[in-house]
């Protein structure tokens, strides 16, 4: 995308349409289908933050609660007790916005009072009805995403009959909501949620169609970092699919996304670099 728009998330303000923003995942969970206990400990989260913000990452997106098909909910203590020291530790090291990704209203809550600015919802808040008046009260950002059911029974045969209008109508209605309730547009961002309640041709249809998603929100977050459609189309596991990942990126950022949250942040980067300055310029001045 060409044109430039702005997101406000607080105190923060990303442009979009420039470049392609990169958003780091910083799971603190045991057993998220990709990093699980990688950086469990805060201290450990913390330096794994503090490495994807050294390599150029432009969001911190930090959850405490795995949603992998098949998972099972944490409770609201566990996941407090995982992700607000980490949010409240990176929040006064770093000068990026950081994101939580939650669909409770109460994590989100005490994570925007912990130093977040942005609340990343997998239900786009139809798990919690109050989220909507909590990122408004805060002036927050919002990214929301479709989910269809929950993640312990979404990849139980998915079926759509249009995926990529049905996700779009789903995604409208819950902006909607959240202006309602007091944000602005440039304060909302939407997410199609690749595999979350999607196989592989749901998914990649809705990776194709990325723009039709243009008139909700002021931007587009793209989601396909290590997930199990890249799996299906390379025959990798899970540790083995950063190539598949990068080439899912390349593609999303040339079909529409604006930001791409991903494991692989400095491996990404580069990627971009070369992406954007073929689709957005090359300024040889730089």
């Amino acid at each position: 995308m060409s044109d430039e728009r702005g997101f406000r998330a607080s105190n923060f303000a990303l442009q979009l349409g420039k470049r392609t923003l990169v958003m780091g995942i910083l799971n603190v969970t045991p057993d998220s289908f990709s990093d699980g206990g990688e950086s469990y400990a805060v201290d450990a989260t913390v330096e794994r933050g503090l490495q994807q913000v050294a390599a150029g990452a432009d969001i911190i997106d930090i959850g405490g609660e795995s949603t992998r098909p098949g998972s099972e909910p944490v409770t609201l203590d566990e996941e407090l007790r995982r992700v607000i020291p980490v949010i409240e530790e990176l929040a006064s090291k770093i000068r990026i916005p950081i994101s939580i990704d939650t669909y409770k209203s109460e994590v989100a809550s005490r994570a925007l009072k912990a130093g977040a600015t942005i609340v990343n919802d997998i239900s786009a808040g139809q798990f919690s009805p109050s989220m909507p008046s909590v990122i408004a009260g805060a002036g927050a950002g919002v990214i929301l995403m479709h989910i269809k059911g929950t993640p312990r029974d979404m990849q139980k045969n998915p079926s759509y009959v249009n995926v990529v209008s049905e996700v779009g109508s789903f995604l409208k209605l819950a902006e909607t909501n959240f202006i309602n309730s007091g944000l602005n547009r440039n304060q909302i961002l939407v997410d199609p949620g690749i595999g979350f309640g999607k196989n592989i041709a749901h998914n990649l249809e809705l990776i194709r169609n990325l723009r039709s998603f243009n008139d909700i929100g002021i931007g587009i977050v793209y989601g396909p970092s290590r997930k199990s459609f890249i799996g299906l189309l390379t025959g990798k596991p899970v540790k083995d699919r950063l190539a598949g990942t990068l080439g899912s990126v390349i593609a999303g950022a040339w079909l529409g996304a604006d930001i791409v949250r991903v494991h692989d942040v400095p491996e990404t980067i580069d990627a971009l670099k070369v992406s954007d300055a073929l689709q957005h310029g090359y300024n040889v001045e730089k």
